[in-house]
């Protein structure tokens, strides 16, 4: 798969899950089993709307706009790594399982952002 598509579908990802925190952030919050901060969610899904529409819309500057999401996949992975979880066995698990799968999407960003890179494919 080109490193193209990858941005576009990233795209598309950053879009679903902006809109996801910006709408319902508390619930969000309690599905990972974490303490409910509204306000800093919903810029969170406000960071990830800007990204997933620029990566939609700005092909071009495809680059620029992944290496955003690194960015702001660094930021998740502080904030939910430093967050106390419940101390409900199922919420310490919903919150670990979360920081996997940021981990996860974060190599993703990364390895798309760097073939971007090697491509030429500049962000402005």
């Amino acid at each position: 798969m080109k490193a193209e598509q990858v941005a576009r579908g990233l795209g598309w990802l950053s879009v679903g899950l902006g809109t996801l925190e910006v709408v319902a952030p508390g619930q969000l919050s309690r599905f990972l089993g974490v303490p409910e901060r509204n306000t800093l969610v919903r810029a969170y899904g406000v960071r990830e709307l800007i990204a997933g529409v620029g990566l939609l819309t700005q092909p071009a500057a495809a680059t620029g706009w992944v290496w955003a999401r690194v960015a702001g996949d660094v930021i998740d992975l502080a904030t939910l790594g430093g967050a106390q979880a419940d101390d409900h066995p199922t919420a310490r698990k919903r919150t670990g399982n979360a920081l996997a799968m940021i981990t996860a999407i974060t190599v993703a960003d990364v390895l798309c952002a760097r073939a971007l890179t090697r491509r030429g494919v500049r962000g402005r």
